[in-house]
């Protein structure tokens, strides 16, 4: 998929225009951004961290899957409670979706006992 057919996609679909005009290089900035927020420790609540996943369902969407194997790696090596669903971002089952960075902080964790994913 083009750029331009990428950028097409999103519009038509109701992305945020901030997104489309990001586009590819965006989102994988953008998901890079989050990944090292989560090696740091991620201190915002669980309906951040579900906005956060949504983005790499779009990542997955598009095709972008290589383009971010390492960050993906580098993610799921922080992922702690497997067994839990936290989101559905994208068809099947990806790894993302499941459990939650090891650290965190206390509003997320609240948030997570709220809804029974602790």
């Amino acid at each position: 998929m083009t750029d331009e057919e990428m950028a097409a996609y999103l519009r038509d679909n109701g992305y945020p225009e901030h997104v489309v005009r990001a586009g590819r290089a965006g989102l994988i900035d953008r998901w890079g951004q989050f990944v090292a927020e989560a090696e740091r420790g991620y201190r915002f609540g669980l309906e951040d961290y579900r906005n956060d996943l949504d983005l790499r369902g779009i990542i997955a969407m598009l095709g972008l899957d290589a383009e971010v194997a390492q960050l993906d790696r580098r993610f799921e090596a922080l992922l702690i409670n497997r067994d839990k669903r936290i989101w559905e971002s994208a068809p099947g089952d990806p790894f993302w979706d499941y459990g939650y960075p090891k650290s965190t902080g206390t509003l997320f964790l609240q948030d997570v006992k709220k809804e029974g994913l602790a």
